[in-house]
């Protein structure tokens, strides 16, 4: 998942539901940012499936993150090399997004999602994540400074 940067920065997404912020906190007019942010947030739980590498573009240079182990790393130098052999996992989800503005330039936003991993001797495990990211406009950009990451036992599903 999110946590180690091979793999964590491979994440998954399907469905998400984008909740906006509470009145008095977004600054007007911010639904096409929440839409884009949350957007951005299935690409990058998607890569986890295989999908296309995003986190390049979103993390800011200064960026930090945390993965659920307590292990702290960086912003990628670039996309890994493409391995044939890789093998992705399955039935990858964005659970939840919902994304809180504080002032014009900062976002926070909270997140669930999934995935199947296939373990060694061949069972299939359901992992599940939430997590919080923090994101910043600069210069009329934004991307996430910061990510905290910790996984959970995944909810029975309905």
């Amino acid at each position: 998942m999110r946590a180690s940067l091979t793999l964590a920065l491979a994440l998954a997404g399907t469905s998400t539901s984008a909740v906006a912020a509470p009145e008095g906190l977004a600054p007007a007019g911010r639904e096409a940012t929440v839409t884009w942010m949350v957007g951005m947030a299935k690409a990058w739980a998607d890569q986890a499936c295989g999908g296309r590498w995003v986190v390049s573009e979103l993390f800011a240079d200064d960026f930090r993150g945390t993965a659920p182990k307590g292990i702290r790393y960086g912003k990628p130098s670039g996309e890994p090399a493409h391995d044939p052999a890789t093998s992705w996992s399955k039935d990858c989800s964005l659970d939840e997004a919902d994304v809180r503005f504080f002032g014009d330039d900062v976002a926070v936003m909270y997140g669930a999602e999934s995935r199947t991993v296939t373990l060694p001797d061949g069972r299939d495990e359901r992992r599940c994540l939430v997590w919080t990211d923090t994101w910043l406009e600069r210069n009329g950009r934004w991307q996430i400074i910061a990510v905290q990451d910790n996984r959970i036992d995944c909810p029975v599903k309905k």
